[in-house]
Parts: C-alpha cells; sequence; structure tokens
C-alpha cells in the first residue's frame, strides 16, 4: 500500500505508511503506542464487512513509516494526520482513536475544526489530561511517567516485554482473551519501532487535551475496559465523556486497556453500531448533540 510524505528531516523524507480498503463512508483508525495500524485488524475485519471504507497509517516513528528524531508531539501529529486526509480527499469521514491514538483525534478536532469529520471515537484514550496538576487533580503523578521515561531510555525491550502484561491483563486474561503469541506479536512490533519515538512519545501522553475537547461538536463514542492498568477510567474515559456535550459512554466489564483486541466483539458491536447510525444520521441531517447515554 502506498506512502503520504507530510515533512522531511535534513536530506529524508518523512512518509507515513498507510492502508485504504474498502468503499462507503470512510472511517480513520488510529493506534496506540507502541504498535501500528495493524493492531486495529479485529476492527479493520468488522468495518469492512459493515460497508465502511477503512484507513489505517502508522504514526512517525512506528510501524512501516519513517523514523524521524523529530516531530515527536501532538500538533505535529495532528498536521501529520491532516495532511494524510487531504491527500486522499476524506470527506465526511469518522475520526477513532485508541490510546495514544485518542489524542490524535483531540487534537486534530481542536486544532482544524469538525468540517469534514463526521464523528469521532476515543477507546482507551489519553484525554482529556493524565497529569496530576492543581487544577487536575484526578491526574496522574508526574513521576510514574518519569519512570517511565528512565526504564524506556535503559532498556524498552525489557519495559516493552512489562508493559505488555498490562496492556492485555496477562495475569488474568492469558490463555483466555488473548494468546502468548498475540502478545509477543505487540512486543515484535514495538521493538521495531524507532527508538526515539519510543521515548520522546511518553510525555505526550500528559498532554492537556481539555481546550480540545471543546470544539468537539460531533456524535462521539467514548470506550473504556473498567480495568484499563495502563489510562485509568476514572482519569480518562469518565472524563473525556462529560467534557464532550452528548457523548456516549461505554464501558466494558473487566476490560483491559487493549479492548480492541481482548474484547474485540463487544467493541465492534459498538462501534458499527455507533457509525452506522451516526452516518446515517449525518446524512439527512447535522450532527446532534443530545446524550444517547
Amino acid at each position: 500500500m502506498p506512502y503520504v510524505t507530510v515533512s522531511k528531516e535534513n536530506s529524508g523524507d518523512i512518509d507515513l505508511y498507510y492502508e485504504d480498503h474498502g468503499a462507503g463512508d470512510p472511517v480513520v483508525l488510529i493506534h496506540g503506542y507502541p504498535l501500528s495500524g495493524a493492531s486495529w485488524e479485529k476492527q479493520v475485519a468488522a468495518l469492512l464487512a459493515a460497508g465502511h471504507r477503512v484507513i489505517t497509517y502508522d504514526r512517525r516513528g512506528f510501524g512501516k513509516s519513517s523514523q524521524p528524531t523529530t516531530g515527536y508531539n501532538y500538533d505535529t501529529f495532528a498536521e501529520d494526520l491532516h495532511k494524510l486526509v487531504t491527500q486522499i480527499e476524506l470527506h465526511d469521514f469518522a475520526l477513532v482513536g485508541f490510546s495514544m491514538g485518542g489524542g490524535e483525534v483531540a487534537r486534530y478536532l481542536g486544532k482544524y475544526g469538525t468540517k469534514g469529520v463526521s464523528k469521532a471515537v476515543f477507546i482507551s484514550s489519553v484525554p482529556p489530561f493524565l497529569l496530576k496538576t492543581h487544577d487536575n487533580p484526578e491526574g496522574v503523578d508526574g513521576s510514574v511517567f518519569e519512570g517511565i521515561q528512565k526504564a524506556v531510555a535503559a532498556d524498552r525491550y525489557a519495559f516493552f516485554a512489562e508493559f505488555f502484561k498490562n496492556f492485555y491483563n496477562t495475569d488474568v486474561l492469558l490463555g483466555k482473551r488473548v494468546s502468548e503469541q498475540a502478545v509477543q506479536s505487540s512486543w515484535n512490533i514495538a521493538t521495531g519501532a524507532s527508538a526515539t519515538a519510543c521515548l520522546a512519545c511518553v510525555p505526550t501522553w500528559y498532554e492537556d487535551f481539555r481546550k480540545d475537547l471543546t470544539h468537539i461538536d460531533v456524535p462521539t463514542l467514548v470506550m473504556q475496559g473498567d480495568a484499563d492498568r495502563i489510562v485509568p477510567l476514572a482519569a480518562s474515559g469518565l472524563r473525556t465523556s462529560k467534557l464532550i456535550k452528548g457523548a456516549r459512554l461505554v464501558v466494558v466489564k473487566d476490560g483491559p486497556h487493549c479492548i480492541t483486541w481482548t474484547h474485540a466483539a463487544e467493541v465492534n458491536a459498538e462501534l458499527v453500531n455507533f457509525l452506522g447510525e451516526g452516518l446515517a444520521k449525518h446524512a439527512t441531517a447535522s450532527p446532534q448533540k443530545e446524550a444517547v447515554a
């Protein structure tokens, strides 16, 4: 599949790898850390079967995209996304972000507005603001992120081995909802990412998206597991759903961070239902803001 050039670093182009499949109402899927667009495989199949055009891409530094040493901040990530959707001439598209990918959804809508966007979905996502501050007491202490940065810098391969245990809650779900091979595959993808990106992305997790969320006036779905050990539900999904007027909140019982894999059937049913209904409404009327949760 093709690449889109989004910038340059010295003499080399910075290219994003993307895949564009199917026909119908377009959906852009934005992956989490430290994976790639391939992590959406269970959702891609379901959305294609439901008649959607599905676009996935690898964030700069990850997957098959270029691995520059610059641009690891959400303003640049959102600009990269904007260049992608502009080049492939998307209209009335839905944005779906998982984990770190939810930051792209929030910043894109905060920076470029909702024109051309039919709806938004946040799955286990980092908004609204994960860092504990005087005006954000629900956040996570900064020392947690500092510890992660130190661990990634010291030995990212060892860090990822521990990270994925909590990504999938393997102590509870291994052999039931996730296999050892699936966990190993995630580790393999993560180790192929840029060492610079793996470290530089950690501070972006506590970007303040509260102002961005106030710009969202399209139908929005927020989905997260109540056993998420990576991004606490109380600090993220619950608050995001309250900050976006009319957002629908779906809490997946016993769901870990990566519900897109472990609870794919539930996630896919909600996605197909929400995107189908929302796109049908968008075709006949302006986006509605009333609460549906």
